[in-house]
Order: structure tokens, then C-alpha cells, then sequence
């Protein structure tokens, strides 16, 4: 997503303090709690708290600031790509994809919202599905976007993907991203696993896309617990 939402508190992590992510967070949470009971109809606060909420891995109460926040400025609801990206990890995929569709108005050139929405699709019916409802994307000049929709679409490939991104971290980034996430929709777990890691862990990056490899990765180590 080209838009980031995060400035002040949650503007950028390095990857250097993963670890220290979850104090960070609790502590953003609490500044945020304290601002809002201050100004309790600031749209732009429960927005930054339920994106402190979605990186400490708290989706529902992530969803229920983004909801109030778009109460608080409805002309606000088709930018709201962060709130679909937290209906997907709740399992709210009708919302999710309805959310994509509605920042598909608004941002129609980006190949994320297009892979997202397809996301949501394919957990609601099928793969199949969800390729006959892409969205209509063009004209993302970010490497490696053209790939990556193509992939999507059922007409590229994994290692098109990865060529195309290089040796730059950014790119290298979100094709690793994006391949786990297309290996998860088709059911092959043990790839999914394997790219969603090494972009969360490998190749980081200071804005909100890292975190969400980074709340995905930690649901695979949380699934591994005994």
C-alpha cells in the first residue's frame, strides 16, 4: 500500500528492534488509550491505535478502532485498506474483500489492494474464483508489482517474481511477502511459511507492510508452540 498511514509513535521500525516490538507497541497502545480518553472524537487516533493494535497482533481490537474511526470520518472508509488487511487476519473475508473493492475507487493502480482483495476472495470461495474477480490493476511501477499481479492472475511465476526483484531489499521484500501469501491461498503451507519469514526476518523494512509479515511470521511460530 503506497499510502502509509503511521507518523509519530508508529512511523517506522527498523529491524534491528524486532525484538522489541511488543514493549513498543504496549507502549503506543497506552500513549494512544491516555490521547484518546483526551480527545475521544479524533478519527486520526483510534487510527493509530488500532494500527498499534494490528502490530501487537491484536486484530479484533485493531477492527474495532479502524471502525471507529471511519464512524468519526466516513469519507475516510474507501482509504482504509489497513482495516481489510485485519478483517483477512480475523477471518472476516465478505468485509475484507468489500473493503478492497471500496479502496479500489480510490487508489485504482495498486497492485497490492488487487492482491489483497484477491485474498479475501479466495478464502471466501476458491482460488478459481478469486482469479475471475481480480480487480483491474495497471500502471504500479514498483518492482516487482507487474510480476507479482501476474502471478496472481495464473499467468506468472514464482521465480519471475524473484528475478524481477533482484538484489534490492524493497523489492526483495515484498515478493518474498507476496509469494508466501500466494502460496498460503493455494494450500501449500511449507512455502508459505518459508517466503513469509524471510521477508519478515530478511529483509525488513520501515513501514507497515513489514509489520504485517511480521504479525503473520509470529503466527506460524505461535502454531508451532506446544
Amino acid at each position: 500500500m503506497k499510502n502509509y498511514l503511521l507518523a509519530g509513535l508508529l512511523c517506522a521500525f527498523a529491524p534491528a528492534a524486532c525484538a522489541q516490538d511488543a514493549q513498543t507497541m504496549e507502549g503506543a497502545i497506552t500513549a494512544y488509550t491516555k490521547a484518546i480518553d483526551a480527545n475521544p472524537d479524533d478519527a486520526n487516533l483510534y487510527n493509530r491505535r488500532g494500527s498499534a493494535y494490528f502490530m501487537a497482533g491484536e486484530i479484533e481490537k485493531s477492527i474495532e478502532d479502524f471502525d471507529r474511526a471511519v464512524e468519526l470520518a466516513p469519507r475516510s472508509d474507501p482509504h482504509h485498506w489497513q482495516r481489510g488487511i485485519s478483517y483477512y487476519y480475523a477471518g472476516r473475508f465478505r468485509e475484507g474483500r468489500e473493503q478492497f473493492e471500496r479502496h479500489q475507487t480510490v487508489n485504482p493502480n495498486d497492485v497490492e489492494n488487487g492482491v489483497w482483495h484477491f485474498l479475501c476472495a479466495a478464502r471466501e470461495t476458491s482460488v478459481e474464483d478469486a482469479r475471475k474477480k481480480m480487480l483491474p490493476i495497471s500502471g504500479d511501477p514498483r518492482v516487482p508489482m507487474k510480476e507479482i499481479y501476474e502471478l496472481f492472475r495464473g499467468e506468472g511465476t514464482a521465480e519471475a517474481v524473484l528475478q524481477a526483484a533482484g538484489d534490492e531489499r524493497a523489492p526483495l521484500f515484498y515478493g518474498h511477502l507476496y509469494l508466501g501469501l500466494y502460496y498460503e491461498a493455494l494450500g501449500d503451507a511449507g512455502n508459505a511459511e518459508h517466503h513469509i519469514r524471510t521477508a519478515a526476518e530478511d529483509y525488513g523494512v520501515g513501514h507497515y507492510m513489514w509489520h504485517v509479515a511480521r504479525v503473520h511470521a509470529e503466527r506460524f511460530t505461535a502454531d508451532e508452540a506446544p
